[in-house]
């Protein structure tokens, strides 16, 4: 069943999938993931003035729990802070849909137009938001480092961001526990624990946290 509640035809034709997708959502609504110190790495380097965009294949918000301002968020999946209407493209709060499900409604539609609602993030078989990809290209267009942290980079079209910024005159620094498929791209390869490297750049820098 999992694979049909991350499957956008199985998720739209099936009330029962939807239940179940929804039962999920409700048991794992106020989760325990909460935002670690490299997430806060990141903020001290937004405060400073060295951090324009974070673009993320990340559904969960921990950047914005964590203190990067929300329009600074580029994600590239989606989230699922937020439900949306298939129809009507209604957008609200996660959590408005999560009380009408404790309430007793096992497959909230929009209250608006009655349409099918799922989460805002990306399911498999659908297509990711080309306003929100492009912006994505944007940001990796117009910087001076790009940093690609914590991630295989081996998903695209997301991980053309690291070509993309090399193309444009950024320099590039690829932090990861292991090799990547866009190293050849890098002026800098730092492999190690995420958390760590992020502390000592900004303790480096001099940023405070």
């Amino acid at each position: 069943m999992a694979e049909k509640t991350s499957t956008l035809s199985y998720y739209l034709r099936d009330p029962e999938v939807r239940k179940v997708a929804w039962e999920g959502r409700v048991r794992n609504f106020n989760g325990t993931a909460q935002p670690n110190d490299g997430h806060r790495a990141l903020v001290a380097m937004q405060n400073a003035g060295t951090l324009s965009a974070v673009i993320t294949q990340n559904v969960d918000g921990l950047h914005q729990a964590s203190g990067i301002v929300e329009h600074n968020v580029v994600e590239v999946h989606g989230t699922i802070r937020f439900g949306r209407c298939w129809e009507c493209n209604d957008r609200r709060p996660m959590g408005e849909y999560i009380e009408r499900v404790i309430a007793g409604d096992p497959d909230p539609h929009c209250e608006l137009c009655g349409g099918v609602v799922k989460s805002d993030a990306i399911l498999f078989e659908q297509a990711l938001v080309p306003e929100v990809i492009d912006r994505a290209f944007a940001e990796a267009e117009q910087c001076d480092v790009l940093l690609a942290i914590g991630s295989t980079l081996s998903v695209g079209p997301a991980n053309q961001v690291v070509p993309r910024a090399k193309a444009s005159g950024a320099r590039v620094v690829i932090i990861n526990g292991t090799e990547t498929a866009m190293d050849k791209y890098a002026h800098a390869l730092v492999q190690g624990s995420i958390t760590p490297i992020l502390q000592a750049v900004v303790a480096r820098a001099g940023f405070p946290t």
